[in-house]
């Protein structure tokens, strides 16, 4: 590709990016409508994971587009192109604009799917600063080397916001515990209740990175009454720790698991379930 538009990293790397934002947007617009979808025999559910799912895809999307442009970037300094700075800038002007409605528009993201999304255009609108930056130093100063050092410089910026993104989608993925949630503190406050003896086998996990969803065993104290300390359990995980869904196995005595078995998922036959 020749002409004034292939001297510019600045604005080679806005234009890809304008483009992996529409790819976003839409992945985003298509994960919220999967997730709207009821939850089946084979998804109980639900389909609110393509949203965490979209999220890691747009992490995984910036890092690759960010090590473009960083390739890119150096080697235009070890051989600087001349670049036409009026025209770079009424380019960058432009789309400076574009991306700022886009940004506003999503404004008050909260789901790491909405974060992602809103992730891109940000990155974008950063890169079209740059691009007016770059230009502007060209056009009064003839510095051609500020065009890829400026898109190094965001591409550090990107490549740690995409990052942060892929490993934060990444975890909630594979089950971690949602940020904030101490287990070990919350098997402590458990069994500090009424009619509770101690808390075990307590694991914490989220479907989007935001309500925590939580299965754990209770050992009860000597005559406690099972059905008001399975109610104590729930109610206090739901408005303490904010937990969306609770599955409370009551033990009377010792753990109903195997003595060889060091976790336990599967459900005893006196398991009781609330949520």
């Amino acid at each position: 590709m020749g002409g004034w538009w292939s001297n510019s990293i600045a604005l080679y790397a806005e234009a890809a990016h304008m483009l992996a934002d529409c790819a976003s947007l839409a992945l985003a617009i298509l994960a919220i409508r999967m997730a709207q979808r009821p939850a089946s025999a084979d998804r109980t559910y639900g389909h609110r994971r393509y949203q965490t799912l979209a999220a890691y895809t747009n992490g995984l999307a910036l890092i690759v587009l960010t090590v473009g442009v960083v390739v890119t970037a150096v080697h235009r300094l070890l051989d600087p192109p001349h670049v036409q700075g009026t025209i770079m800038l009424a380019v960058a002007v432009i789309g400076a604009v574009a991306n700022l409605c886009a940004f506003l528009a999503l404004d008050g993201a909260s789901s790491l799917n909405e974060r992602g999304a809103r992730l891109h255009v940000l990155s974008d609108l950063a890169g079209s600063g740059a691009a007016v930056a770059a230009a502007c130093l060209i056009l009064f100063f003839g510095w051609v080397s500020a065009d890829p050092l400026l898109s190094l410089a965001l591409s550090v910026l990107i490549l740690r916001s995409g990052w942060r993104l892929t490993q934060q989608s990444a975890h909630v993925l594979l089950e971690g515990a949602p940020p904030g949630f101490d287990p070990h503190a919350v098997e402590d406050e458990l069994a500090a209740l009424p009619g509770i003896r101690g808390i075990h086998h307590l694991h914490a996990w989220s479907l989007t990175g935001e309500s925590p969803i939580v299965t754990l065993h209770a050992q009860l104290t000597a005559g406690a009454d099972r059905r008001e300390a399975l109610t104590v359990l729930v109610k206090h995980l739901r408005h303490k720790f904010g937990v969306e869904h609770a599955t409370v196995q009551i033990e009377d005595d010792v753990c109903a698991a195997p003595a060889d078995e060091e976790d336990c998922h599967q459900p005893a036959h006196h398991t009781l379930k609330a949520g």
